[in-house]
């Protein structure tokens, strides 16, 4: 898949999940139970035990039936690892040159952290095809809003700070799409393994996403 064929899909999925598994069997079990919830763009952080390697497995069982992507690169030599492994889109929490360059390099959807307005700007000039807000839990929704008003052409994804409740306050503001984290998968409920209950969040998120954009 291109890279404009990978950012249609993003757009019109318009909801990330990132995934920080404790471990590498758990994060399977994580992505099966969001799958079966009907997400379908899945993002593997670096924090998660043996990542590359999951993100591999992922691709193999999955195949097109998921947009893969890997996350919390923070160094070059990753962006090389995580392209081969079968991820689709690169996803940094933070403004690096040269891990700006590597992941660009790779031809892969690149999706660099940003927060201010100067390194929103920084973050798109270095090669990021999406900005990542982040922590959008910050500024909320009005944050973006405000933000988007100097720069309406700068794709941006929040992601920290989204939930179901507020995914139609995120899309007014003019998200690209959202990524959502713990409010998806909830510790508690992937350390007791309640995987039924990680698939109704997924439900109840992918139909927030579909209510928000109606």
């Amino acid at each position: 898949m291109d890279k404009t064929a990978t950012l249609q899909q993003l757009k019109e999925l318009g909801l990330i999940a990132v995934i920080r598994g404790p471990s590498a069997d758990k994060t399977m079990e994580i992505v099966a139970a969001l799958v079966a919830g009907g997400v379908r763009a899945i993002e593997i952080t670096y924090s998660t035990p043996q990542a590359a390697g999951v993100v591999r497995r992922l691709s193999e069982q999955y195949g097109d039936e998921i947009l893969l992507g890997m996350g919390t690169l923070t160094c070059p030599e990753q962006a090389e690892e995580a392209a081969g492994a079968g991820a689709h889109y690169l996803v940094s929490p933070m403004i690096d040159e040269a891990l700006a360059g590597a992941m660009v390099a790779t031809g892969r959807v690149v999706m660099i952290g940003a927060l201010t307005p100067t390194e929103i700007v920084r973050a798109h000039r270095l090669g990021s095809d999406v900005v990542k807000l982040f922590p959008g839990s910050l500024g909320g929704p009005a944050y973006l809003k405000a933000i988007r008003g100097p720069f309406p052409d700068i794709p941006i994804m929040p992601t920290g700070g989204v939930e179901a409740g507020n995914l139609a306050d995120w899309f007014a503001a003019g998200a690209f799409a959202v990524g959502a984290g713990s409010n998806l998968c909830p510790k508690p409920l992937v350390q007791a393994g309640h995987w039924d209950e990680i698939t109704e969040l997924a439900r109840a998120f992918v139909a927030a996403v579909s209510a928000a954009r109606s």
